[in-house]
């Protein structure tokens, strides 16, 4: 049994790697701060979220001896898919909307971020100065992983009746599949968090490039995901 409990554990540290989950999480740590504490938040609030929802659509499925049908479950991977274009799009949109080169400096526990636009000659602007909290939960990291979880639920029921006798036991695996998965995505936010942190400091073109290749990854696989479910795959014909 322990050995069960371990592998679960270990599959959910495996299981943030995959390749949606990278292309959300960085999306949403690139549309934020470049703080390393803010990309945690990211990577804890998504591994929370999806948790929590394997948690309780798998616990409830395993106790009531019942599971997804397979359109169900290809609808809501192509919801994961339309959430990515949203994500993608969110970044490329928000690099859009300011233009402009944000410059951090600790004030406690705010970050306070001092912008200036790229035209010759600019100065800061007072009126582009704006204060970003470093507490609280950071809500659509948490709803990107609850969709995440909600899409995942299924194979993960499939794979736990197989490695589990008891439905009791198939949620203690649950749960550690979920605590191995936050402890994957917060490394792997931290991993993520750490160019746009030093390009930050540096060239202004760099950090911008970096984001921008994000987004535009993040919205590709979003695409690809709904032309392969939905389209190729005929759940939306």
């Amino acid at each position: 049994m322990t050995s069960i409990l371990l592998l679960g554990f270990l599959v959910g540290l495996q299981h943030a790697l995959e390749v949606d989950h990278i292309a959300a999480v960085a999306s949403l740590t690139a549309r934020g701060s470049p703080l390393l504490s803010q990309a945690i938040r990211h990577g804890a609030a998504w591994g929370m979220g999806h948790s929590l929802t394997l948690l309780l659509v798998g616990g409830l499925v395993l106790l009531l001896d019942r599971t997804f049908s397979d359109r169900i479950a290809l609808l809501l991977e192509l919801g994961v898919g339309v959430m990515l274009v949203f994500l993608g799009c969110d970044v490329i949109g928000k690099m859009w909307r300011e233009q402009v080169h944000l410059h951090s400096q600790r004030d406690k526990n705010k970050m306070l971020f001092l912008g200036h636009s790229h035209e010759p000659d600019s100065t800061p602007s007072p009126g582009l100065q704006r204060y970003v909290p470093l507490r609280g939960v950071p809500l659509r990291s948490l709803l990107v992983g609850m969709m995440h979880g909600m899409a995942g639920s299924a194979a993960l029921i499939i794979l736990t009746l197989k490695a589990v006798a008891s439905p009791g036991l198939g949620v203690v695996y649950i749960l550690l599949f979920g605590i191995g998965s936050v402890i994957g995505m917060v490394l792997l936010a931290a991993v993520i968090s750490i160019p746009l942190k030093y390009s930050a400091r540096g060239v202004i073109w760099v950090h911008d490039g970096i984001k921008g290749v994000i987004g535009v990854l993040t919205l590709g696989l979003g695409g690809i995901m709904i032309y392969r479910i939905g389209i190729a795959g005929g759940v939306l014909l």
